[in-house]
């Protein structure tokens, strides 16, 4: 069959979308079966959320790394999968997923139309804006002293810094602060952290002063960010804080955006799969937070061992021939 919009376009084996720890990871088994794949990501750079919003961050749940930089984790990860030169096209946002009568699928984005026998959906939480902070002109300091995530932890060095959150988001943000600011706030609305308990010991053991039950008020300065207003939700007392920076650890929303109108099985915004990483669309996979099913655990770590595993299904659903399991890499030849 000819596809009106092929011309000489080759059909690629898999089609990954996202370009995050997942989707390298995927590209990178790809090419230990041998199966030629495109990353396609919506972002300028490859990384996904590690590279773009936390390349400063130290992440701790990751196996054979005690702590590793995301910046530092990313770049081993495209070392890893760019050895087997798979196609790389950023700055793409999928819009439609067609199947053809021959069972070719056309992949469309913004800018062109990809060609793939299967398709592994490696996209994170999908688009994410971050959620807004409260607090009376907030907005409006946005990029003068409020800022939604840590990309330049120099930005804040000799700085004093009131970060806004209970989650590991927040704690994560204010331990790496502690570091290289002058003096580090943490606000939480409640009086419990939602964090991880190693994350809320070593707060407990930093110079950081926590204040709980407190909330984001107002933000006042002139060009810039200058002081800010915390208000105590139980006692209604105000507190004012001379501040540099207010950094946001209240996380992000996520959308699935057109994925969600592919008629993929969807539930609370996450695609259904089962255990070989399908969806209910035959050669449609999905791995790393994307997906959901019963005793889904959220961590890069799941992701790593998710994507072999759609890889490794894709490639006997494009190849019924070919053997599920290939065997330890360690007898891979060099």
């Amino acid at each position: 069959m000819n596809h009106s919009l092929e011309g000489n376009q080759e059909i690629t084996d898999i089609l990954i979308v996202g370009g995050g720890p997942t989707g390298l990871f995927a590209a990178f088994y790809c090419g230990m079966r041998e199966a030629t794949c495109k990353i396609i990501d919506s972002l300028p750079e490859l990384g996904g959320q590690l590279a773009t919003l936390y390349p400063e961050k130290y992440i701790y749940d990751v196996p054979g790394f005690p702590k590793v930089l995301a910046r530092d984790l990313v770049n081993q990860l495209k070392e890893q999968a760019l050895q087997f030169q798979p196609g790389i096209h950023l700055d793409e946002r999928v819009e439609d997923l067609t199947k053809n009568e021959d069972g070719v699928f056309e992949l469309k984005t913004n800018k062109t139309v990809h060609l793939g026998k299967a398709v592994i959906l490696c996209a994170g939480i999908g688009a994410f804006t971050p959620r807004p902070l409260p607090g009376e002109r907030a907005q409006a300091f946005e990029g003068k002293g409020v800022y939604y995530y840590i990309d330049h932890l120099e930005r804040f060095r000799e700085q004093t810094v009131l970060v806004v959150g209970g989650g590991d988001t927040a704690l994560d943000f204010a331990l790496m602060l502690e570091g290289v600011a002058k003096k580090v706030y943490l606000i939480h609305r409640r009086g419990e952290f939602r964090a991880h308990e190693e994350s809320v010991k070593q707060l407990q053991a930093s110079g950081i002063e926590v204040m709980t039950f407190c909330e984001l008020s107002a933000l006042y300065g002139l060009e810039r960010l200058e002081r800010v207003d915390v208000v105590n939700n139980q006692s209604k007392e105000i507190y004012q804080l001379e501040v540099d920076a207010v950094v946001s650890g209240l996380g992000f929303s996520a959308s699935l955006g057109p994925i969600a109108n592919w008629g993929l099985d969807i539930e609370k915004n996450e695609i259904r799969v089962n255990t070989k990483m399908e969806t209910n669309i035959p050669g449609v996979y999905a791995a790393g937070d994307i997906v959901t099913y019963p005793g889904k655990v959220k961590l890069i770590a799941t992701g790593f061992g998710e994507a072999p595993t759609a890889v490794n299904n894709a490639k006997t659903y494009i190849d019924p021939k070919s053997k599920l399991s290939p065997g330890h890499s360690s007898n891979r030849k060099e």
